[in-house]
């Protein structure tokens, strides 16, 4: 069993590596773009990296949840379970709040008869950054505290 749940925190890792590590960046794709091409292809390109976000953030949480299976000690441990309330609320925002604003700005793009970034763009955006540094934020806490394990 000690081997089997090795496996699990490696995957564990290596899943957050994939999953975790390029939600950072993808703030910083669409943030720079200041023309309307620049502004489709980076939404482009968000869109094809947040597959590796959605398919490794999935198996953070069934290998996490996994492990508190095999050792459910982890279920009384604070770090633990804030680090699982935090990803719940990170996961949760994805298809609400996260999928309405990133919906908004994809429909400005995709109007055909743009021939450059309205100012409705530049405020949708804004907003949808916002959320997703309130997400990076709860995802870095996260990540603290599943290397610090502080209490």
């Amino acid at each position: 069993m000690e081997t089997f749940y090795r496996i699990l925190v490696f995957l564990h890792i290596f899943s957050a590596i994939v999953g975790i590590g390029p939600g950072f960046v993808l703030t910083t794709i669409t943030k720079f773009a200041k023309t309307l091409a620049q502004a489709r292809y980076a939404h482009f390109v968000k869109l094809k990296v947040h597959v590796l976000v959605m398919i490794g953030g999935t198996m953070v949480l069934l290998t996490g949840l996994t492990m508190g299976a095999i050792k459910p000690v982890l279920f009384q441990q604070g770090w633990y379970l804030t680090s699982m309330i935090l990803y719940l609320i990170a996961l949760v925002l994805g298809p609400t709040l996260l999928k309405k604003h990133s919906r908004a700005v994809r429909d400005i793009l995709e109007d055909p008869s743009l021939k450059e970034l309205p100012a409705q763009y530049e405020e949708s955006s804004k907003k949808l950054l916002h959320l997703e540094y309130l997400v990076n934020t709860f995802l870095f806490i996260v990540i603290v505290l599943m290397i610090t394990k502080p209490f």
